[in-house]
């Protein structure tokens, strides 16, 4: 039930990705565009979502003691804002800005076979990868006791 359940909701993200628009290379390309020809649809779609999940975030919150599907919310407890968090968010951003496409519009759109997506999808996993092996050496490297 648990994966059904799993496949029916990221089924529905990328049917809602889809339709708003949030797929379309060109589309995204000229939301972020605003000192050219500025394509101000998608901020309907990002303001739609972000009012959602804060109403829907308040109720389940108030109302539930545990998810339906996993053992216990994760939500994050840190509220620094550190060196990685900036790099990361920068990182995601010029990716954004520069292709047009984040990760999940960017999966989303492999269903087309568009190549641009597969490609994205592919350096994404990569970078993934990377990320793992860079941090389990940095986590090994505070791990090993000062040599004298």
């Amino acid at each position: 039930m648990h994966a059904l359940l799993t496949l029916f909701v990221g089924w529905l993200f990328a049917m809602g990705l889809g339709i708003s628009g949030m797929t379309d290379v060109s589309k995204v390309i000229g939301f972020l565009n605003i000192r050219g020809e500025w394509d101000p649809s998608l901020m309907g779609v990002m303001g739609g979502a972000i009012i959602v999940y804060s109403i829907a975030y308040r109720l389940i919150h108030r109302k539930r003691v545990e998810p339906i599907i996993e053992q216990k919310f994760r939500i994050p407890t840190r509220t620094d804002i550190d060196f990685r968090l900036v790099a990361g968010a920068a990182m995601f951003g010029i990716g954004w800005g520069t292709a047009g496409i984040c990760p999940g519009p960017g999966i989303t759109s492999m269903a087309t076979g568009a190549q641009t997506s597969i490609a994205f999808v592919a350096a994404m996993i990569l970078g993934m990868f990377a990320h793992q092996v860079l941090n389990a050496r940095g986590q090994a490297a505070k791990a090993e006791p000062a040599k004298a």
